[in-house]
């Protein structure tokens, strides 16, 4: 493997795994008055932006990342429309 796609990798586990943690308080706690809505929907987009990119190039690393940011931040978004 490419040094350039094992760093890619490396900031694709970081990148993902930053969010769990939020969306474990969230969820466990049920408490999301702290969260901004906007700034997660606009991480949404973002990081929609980022899968379309990485598909258009067919960068795995970019696309298994976003991927599943957004499953996680969307979960946050949800948990924040339902426990407001």
């Amino acid at each position: 493997m490419e040094p350039a796609t094992v760093i890619g990798y490396m900031a694709a586990v970081l990148g993902t795994i930053c969010w769990v943690p939020q969306l474990l308080k969230t969820w466990i706690s049920r408490e999301t008055k702290d969260l901004s809505l906007w700034a997660n929907v606009l991480m949404l987009a973002n990081l929609s932006l980022w899968l379309v990119y990485g598909i258009m190039l067919g960068a795995w690393p970019i696309i298994v990342a976003n991927l599943i940011s957004i499953l996680l931040v969307g979960s946050i978004i949800t948990a924040k429309l339902i426990y407001k």
